[in-house]
């Protein structure tokens, strides 16, 4: 009796604990009890176990999981992640930021430049808020300077280049380290913010460059050879040749002799002269480079080669390639694919085929640029059926792996007006894996629309909206030309319309429909047009002047061409030979031989290179004819 009686109240008495263990579970306020069930869960990923607990969360408690399980990143982060994904519940700054302190803390950068991106970018905070929000928390998750690197990072990925200027701002008066990692991000971006801004904005980046590499020197961080080394190689893919020279001379003052030049310094030089085809420099730069103990490399030889090739002198190119062995260096496929395009290039076809075989030979292996600059080289110099041979021979060995030596065969095709030959070649892409792309149908379109095939144009055009290829302007102004051959001339403006409002047209766009209006003979259409153009801006250039002036000296308005001719020159462009012809051919047919001469000298002064033809035939007899005049 006494047994049974102490074993049911020992069971009264279990029964309340647990009573009272499941109301403090229950209960919101039981946070501790919670966050505990939560990390033992959760190391265990019994993620059915959250639905039950995911009315208690709260970002505190969320923030403080993250905190707890700093040294298993992956765990905090698929948990934020769950958390995420449940509808109603909105993770804060708070939380993201402890995330983003554990990922940096656990070296993931990737994932926490992802969370930054995120936070600005879809979130809509500035990266002011998130610096703060990274500040409030960093003790607390007991973070490192990094976080503030990756946050500069994050600004300039995203093209937050102000955000990332401002936030170093900021952690300089808040007397906090910035390190030389986040000005070298910095740095980088303001620099590769040239490649998609005009010239005058280039040197206005470069400037703003140079400005914070001065702020980084009065802040007092040593700048190191990384951040020598994009200055100097933005100074010279600016062509500021003169400032990458004084870099490099003034690096080991300013950097009190931390820092020196290195290849990498002297293979930004070399380039810089390069691209300003001042190859004369090179040799002094090599030289240099020799005496403080640094020894060209292979991507030294591979600029230099190219930068002499492009100035027409290939011999040294090639004697270049020579050194470059004798000094125990293979050439790559970069060396190999530009000497190959400027032998092709000069029409040294037998040159080519020799260094082919040298790189074979040498086992470089040829690339995909290889295949297409031998395919394009061939069909330059007019041996096309070479070209098809080796690209057949080529796709049987299965290494073509992108569209581009086809595309140069269809395109070659299509101007020899083979339509059925490139069609056949579109055929053999798709045996081989290859998907046309939007410049395959390109090049077709184009080609039926030179033959005058506009419904075959169109209906090519179909076929690549089917397959989800988005047209470019290139391919619309195709088709364009085809309509103003046909002279559709109504479908044709129609047709600019529609590109206007999509944002697509351009100076080849109008050209095309000024063209078809001077065709059809519509005067006032044509200079309406014109007019229409100049409003815009950016959209008349030479051929739109080309195509009125003779337009005018059709129609017998000779004067007003001359004046047109003025006004070309005043709006800054060249007449060019195509100017030259149609004017001298005109005068000569129509005017005194002292007129025809006057236009002449004042089209070379004013520096129209001649075309040769025309000058020959039309003004050195007129020439002759007021010597002998003079001498008599």
């Amino acid at each position: 009796m006494v047994s049974s009686s102490l074993l049911s109240r020992r069971s009264c008495f279990f029964s309340r604990g647990l009573h009272v263990v499941g109301k403090q579970l229950s209960c919101p306020c039981s946070e501790d009890i919670v966050f505990k069930a939560i990390c033992v869960n959760l190391r265990h990923r019994r993620w059915k176990f959250f639905d039950h607990v995911f009315p208690s969360l709260t970002d505190a408690l969320v923030s403080r999981v993250i905190g707890e399980f700093r040294n298993s990143p992956q765990l905090a982060l698929d948990f934020y992640n769950w958390v995420g994904e449940k509808k109603g519940f909105q993770l804060s700054l708070a939380s993201c930021c402890a995330l983003i302190h554990v990922m940096v803390r656990s070296r993931r950068f990737d994932d926490a430049l992802s969370l930054m991106e995120k936070l600005i970018h879809v979130n809509g905070m500035t990266p002011l808020e998130v610096l703060d929000g990274l500040l409030d928390s960093y003790e607390f998750h007991d973070s490192c300077p990094a976080v503030f690197d990756a946050l500069v990072r994050a600004c300039t990925q995203s093209g937050a280049t102000e955000g990332a200027y401002l936030v170093i701002k900021k952690l300089r008066t808040d007397g906090l380290l910035v390190t030389i990692h986040a000005w070298n991000n910095f740095l980088s971006q303001l620099l590769k913010l040239n490649e998609i801004v005009r010239v005058l904005e280039h040197e206005c980046e470069l400037l703003q460059a140079i400005s914070t590499f001065y702020r980084m020197l009065k802040s007092g961080i040593r700048p190191n050879i990384v951040t020598f080394n994009m200055m100097i190689d933005g100074a010279c893919k600016m062509g500021d040749i003169e400032l990458a020279l004084k870099l490099v001379e003034k690096m080991g003052v300013m950097s009190k002799y931390y820092v020196s030049p290195n290849t990498i310094t002297y293979n930004s030089i070399i380039n810089g002269f390069c691209k300003l085809g001042k190859v004369a420099f090179l040799e002094e730069v090599v030289n240099e480079m020799i005496k403080v103990g640094f020894k060209p490399d292979v991507r030294s030889y591979a600029t230099m080669i190219d930068g002499y090739a492009r100035r027409g002198c290939l011999e040294e190119a090639l004697r270049l390639c020579d050194e470059m062995v004798e000094r125990g260096l293979t050439p790559n496929t970069v060396v190999y694919n530009s000497v190959l395009h400027w032998l092709y290039s000069e029409g040294d076809i037998r040159g080519a085929s020799l260094v082919l075989s040298d790189m074979i030979d040498k086992h470089v292996f040829p690339d995909q640029f290889t295949y297409s600059t031998v395919v394009q080289g061939l069909c330059r110099n007019g041996y096309m059926m070479q070209a098809f041979r080796f690209h057949s021979q080529v796709l049987e060995k299965n290494v073509i792996e992108d569209t581009f030596s086809h595309n140069i065969l269809i395109n070659y095709l299509c101007k020899s007006n083979d339509l059925s030959g490139a069609m056949q070649l579109v055929g053999s892409m798709f045996i081989h894996g290859l998907i046309p792309d939007s410049v395959t149908y390109g090049a077709l379109i184009d080609g039926h629309c030179k033959e005058g095939k506009l419904e075959s144009a169109v209906q090519v055009y179909e076929k690549m909206v089917k397959v989800e290829k988005e047209p470019n302007i290139v391919i619309y102004n195709s088709i364009l030309n085809g309509l103003c051959k046909e002279m559709s001339v109504d479908v044709a403006r129609r047709m600019i319309d529609s590109l206007k409002s999509m944002g697509l047209s351009d100076s080849v766009t109008f050209n095309a429909l000024l063209n078809c209006y001077c065709g059809h003979g519509d005067i006032g259409e044509a200079f309406a047009l014109f007019l229409e153009m100049t409003k815009v801006g950016r959209l008349v250039n030479t051929v739109t002047y080309n195509t009125l002036i003779n337009f005018l000296c059709k129609c017998g308005c000779f004067q007003q061409a001359k004046e047109l001719m003025k006004r070309m020159d005043l709006e800054g462009l060249t007449p060019d030979f195509i100017t030259y012809t149609t004017l001298i051919t005109y005068s000569a047919k129509n005017c005194s031989p002292d007129e025809v001469i006057e236009l002449h000298d004042y089209m070379v002064l004013k520096g129209v290179v001649p075309y040769i033809p025309t000058y020959r035939a039309i003004v050195s007899p007129l020439l002759r004819e007021e010597n002998e005049q003079t001498r008599v």
